[in-house]
């Protein structure tokens, strides 16, 4: 049982995980999140072995050894529990400080997921800046702070047993003296207090003794698991945390069902910011006629990926419209808008599985005969079938390691050329590649981009030349819109921007 609530949680946990939005990932990073899932989850998994296990049976044999001692005599029993609040106390403090500690614990534990995240994805850029000591020191320190709250732990969960032995063993000698008195005295009241209608036996106190002892034993062996319990319960509290948070984008409870693509696609007054009062988009007004290439150029920061990323709503305006073929996006199902949307980003996003399954990711009951021929137009199959070892059943590797950043990027464009988009997203599509590799890409582009609509972030002149307007931001706006030649007669940030960007690759053409 314990393993299946946890299979199941875990899978539930998942599926939340990836409605969220992007901002949720961008915000408090990936670290914690496998931390969740990894550290935090096998704590509720180890608590609910203990609940299935010691908590289900030792309360039963508790029950039957109260009700035993209570038909022997009630009143002596109740004596017995004149230590009760005390231990409730005692027990309820140390269940709070426990849980506080393991909860302090767990996000010590989620900054050291951190550090090994950060350091292993940069380990090139460590070993080259020879900052090896200063990331062992690093670790050193984050570890210490860990070890300082699981000592702190530790030394509460020491506590508990002590606690809970004294404690029963107080309330034992209580009723022993209590119940040797009236077997001594013949007597059934105590200091003019009624216990029982009988005097008690010597074997009805000793079976009521025996029976005290059968309480006092699943107590005993609750308090082995009271740890344990009050670290499943910090982790269940992080991760129903993220269980119950709502993802600030999500579909509309009664969407417009739209066809593919065919008319435009209008930004109206969008402005957006990823924190109050720090606004990246101010009053952005584009229309993008169905067909139509975009460029979008500016400065770092000034807005261009995330304007792109509205339109497959990453993220959603906060003020102003996005509307597709005149529906607002918002008012249509996200399966529905994605799956009109190809993207490919700078950063080529690869899965460890073959070629080919990669290729086929955007439409999975693509045939084998598609995919290639995928290939083929991102001018991707010859280097599959030539270069590598098993050609399309080749493994990419951990984020398309074993290929190299040009091949990565042919088969990303593959991807999306399988796709068949109405809508194609280039954001530094071509940034990272070599100049062949690009030129190779750009005959690629400039077939495909034909009858759908294409938006191209990008400061390389050459992808530029497929744009039939360009448009210019700065600090979150729009600051000019035309071609190419227009824009350096009249532009004076696009002459700066053509000065610094793109002079020298034309140089190297």
């Amino acid at each position: 049982m314990a393993q299946f609530a946890t299979f199941d949680l875990r899978k539930l946990f998942y599926r939340r995980t990836l409605q969220m939005d992007l901002a949720a990932f961008s915000e408090e990073g990936t670290s914690d999140l496998l931390s969740r899932f990894t550290n935090d989850l096998n704590q509720v998994a180890a608590g609910l072995e203990t609940l299935f296990g010691k908590l289900v049976r030792e309360p039963l044999k508790m029950i039957v050894c109260l009700v035993g001692a209570a038909w022997i005599c009630w009143r002596l029993l109740l004596l017995s529990m004149v230590i009760a609040p005390i231990a409730g106390y005692a027990v309820h403090w140390l269940a709070k400080t426990l849980k506080r500690a393991n909860s302090r614990a767990m996000e010590e534990m989620a900054v050291i997921y951190t550090t090994l995240e950060e350091t292993l994805s940069n380990v090139k850029i460590v070993k080259a800046f020879t900052n090896e000591r200063q990331e062992r020191r690093r670790f050193h320190k984050n570890s210490k702070n860990y070890l300082k709250k699981a000592m702190k732990i530790a030394g509460y969960d020491a506590l508990v047993h002590p606690i809970t032995e004294v404690l029963g063993i107080l309330a034992f000698c209580i009723v022993m003296s209590a119940g040797a008195w009236l077997l001594l005295s013949n007597d059934t009241h105590l200091l003019g207090i009624k216990m029982c209608d009988q005097p008690l036996g010597r074997g009805s106190l000793l079976l009521f003794y025996s029976l005290l002892a059968g309480v006092a034993d699943p107590l005993r062996k609750f308090s082995d698991v009271f740890s344990r319990l009050q670290a499943a319960s910090a982790a269940c509290d992080r991760i129903f945390a993220r269980l119950e948070r709502e993802p600030k984008v999500r579909d509309p409870e009664y969407p417009v069902a739209i066809g593919r693509h065919h008319r435009d696609l209008e930004f109206a007054g969008v402005s957006f910011a990823y924190k109050p009062g720090r606004t990246v988009l101010s009053d952005i007004n584009l229309r993008i006629g169905f067909g139509e290439t975009v460029a979008i150029v500016g400065p770092n920061g000034s807005g261009k990926s995330t304007l792109a990323h509205l339109v497959p709503r990453f993220a959603d305006p906060i003020a102003g419209e996005i509307r597709l073929d005149g529906v607002c996006l918002t008012d249509m199902r996200m399966k529905d808008l994605r799956s009109q949307i190809g993207l490919v980003t700078q950063e080529t996003a690869l899965f460890d599985d073959t070629i080919f399954n990669n290729i086929r990711y955007g439409l999975p009951d693509a045939t084998r005969g598609q995919v290639i021929e995928a290939a083929k137009q991102a001018h991707a199959h010859r280097f599959i079938e030539q270069e590598l070892p098993q050609g399309y059943e080749t493994t990419a590797g951990t984020l398309g390691n074993r290929l190299s950043g040009g091949q990565r990027q042919r088969i990303a464009l593959a991807r999306a050329i399988l796709r068949d988009p109405s809508i194609l997203i280039l954001d530094e599509a071509t940034s990272q590649v070599d100049l062949e590799s690009e030129q190779a890409i750009q005959k690629v582009l400039e077939k495909f981009v034909h009858n759908r609509t294409t938006i191209i972030i990008t400061h390389r002149l050459a992808i530029l030349s497929l744009a039939d307007r360009i448009v210019v931001m700065q600090d979150g706006q729009i600051v000019d819109v035309g071609q190419h030649e227009e824009l350096l007669a009249r532009s004076g940030l696009y002459q700066r921007l053509y000065q610094i960007h793109f002079d020298d690759l034309r140089q190297t053409a």
